[in-house]
């Protein structure tokens, strides 16, 4: 992915679509389903809906919030079903191109020509991840998230410790917080991708961005049983030896807060997520800010990934229509709301940054994600939206194993190569 410029300069956005005058009369009713449960967050989207309705009063609007898991199943029935909603959120990738395939989703590609301004607003890498066979599937809307490593600085502050650069160092940084009682990471792995951005920053810092892509689209000899995927299983496993994580990991459940729980009573000193995590820790615990900071994942000696390289998405969430929405236009200016000055204004006031051009931002934490991004030669989805729907599953199933030290990294390796060979054929 090509390096992204997200400029911090004033808020000048473009008007909206040309053609935004009131739909035609007539009671439509549009459902939407998000996995914004956060006040906030949940207000932005409400905000917009009732912006929309106030112009559009034939039309009304049922919106949704379901908790990031839980969304997943039920969007799956929904759609297994043919009764999705007219427009849901999705991490874009794999899962969403199996809709795709199943020809369950609206091309957004007719409306954004017919309303450049409104596609031109978007940073072009934001549409990365919906663009499946040069047509657009949906819009960038929520927020710019990369994986970082959390840290409770007081913390570190309290007992005169660095951040680390390298993974000697941060074995170091583990070991010295065992010997306080502290766990050096807070994780909640009930639902296994929280645990998978470790397994998925190894591959890159050992091996580079081109292996887990190799392996992906079968070219260049790639493969998950490259010695990579292997050595990236073996370094998780060392630092699970290294007594690194909190008791208990591969069963709390992220989607409760018992990662971030941790993290407030300083029973652990730092959590690797999304930076979505600025904004909830915001929402749910404002206290908590002034002790927050964050640095990039550690660099491994001899790898060949650039320590800049970050996981993440552009974008994150997309949202897209469904072809079971019997009024496709309505919806789509819906989606105009959604992401109008407004909602972008504020989103950023809820500490997210949406990938939109002329942000002003003034957060030093978004500042700072902001120059994460624009600095990254490389912007890898996350693993288990990337893969198609079989292999996610399974990538999240091995690395909670790895974790869980019921697996060998060779026999995870082994797994995910066989069943790609498999889906391949």
């Amino acid at each position: 992915m090509k390096r992204i410029a997200l400029m911090t300069t004033s808020l000048l956005m473009t008007t909206l679509m040309s053609g935004t005058g009131t739909l035609a009369q007539g009671q439509s009713s549009l459902t939407v389903w998000h996995i914004q449960t956060q006040p906030g967050a949940k207000k932005i989207i409400q905000d917009a809906a009732d912006r929309f309705k106030a112009a559009n009063p034939g039309v009304s609007v049922v919106i949704s919030p379901i908790a990031n898991d839980t969304y997943k199943t039920k969007l799956k029935i929904a759609f297994g079903a043919n009764d999705a909603p007219c427009i849901f959120s999705s991490w874009g990738g794999g899962p969403l191109y199996e809709y795709i395939k199943s020809d369950q989703v609206v091309d957004l590609t007719p409306y954004l020509q017919k309303n450049p301004a409104f596609k031109n607003r978007f940073v072009p890498a934001g549409f990365s991840g919906v663009n499946f066979n040069n047509k657009i599937y949906g819009i960038p809307t929520e927020n710019t998230s990369v994986a970082v490593i959390l840290y409770n600085k007081t913390l570190f502050k309290q007992y005169n410790q660095s951040t680390p650069k390298t993974w000697d160092d941060l074995l170091k940084l583990v070991a010295f917080f065992k010997t306080k009682n502290v766990a050096a990471f807070s994780l909640a792995n009930k639902a296994k991708w929280p645990g998978s951005m470790f397994y998925g920053y190894l591959v890159d810092r050992i091996g580079g961005p081109s292996v887990f892509s190799n392996a992906v689209t079968r070219q260049a000899g790639g493969s998950f049983a490259d010695p990579v995927f292997v050595k990236a299983g073996t370094m998780l496993q060392d630092l699970v030896k290294a007594g690194a994580f909190v008791q208990g990991y591969n069963g709390l459940d992220y989607d409760s807060g018992a990662s971030r729980q941790l993290l407030y009573s300083g029973k652990a000193a730092m959590e690797l997520m999304g930076t979505w995590e600025l904004s909830t820790i915001a929402s749910e615990n404002p206290s908590f800010v002034k002790n927050l900071d964050f640095f990039p994942f550690p660099s491994v000696p001899g790898g060949k990934g650039n320590p800049n390289n970050v996981l993440g998405a552009v974008g994150d969430n997309f949202y897209s229509i469904s072809k079971s929405c019997k009024n496709p236009d309505a919806a789509f200016k819906l989606l105009t709301y959604m992401a109008d000055d407004q909602a972008m204004a504020d989103r950023v006031a809820d500490n997210r940054l949406p990938p939109v051009k002329g942000l002003k931002l003034t957060d030093p934490n978004l500042i700072k994600v902001a120059a994460f991004v624009a600095k990254a030669p490389s912007v890898q989805l996350w693993y288990d939206q990337d893969l198609a729907p079989q292999l996610g599953e399974l990538h999240k199933d091995t690395s909670q194993a790895l974790l869980g030290l019921s697996i060998t990294p060779q026999a995870a390796a082994d797994q995910m190569e066989t069943l790609a060979k498999k889906l391949a054929k």
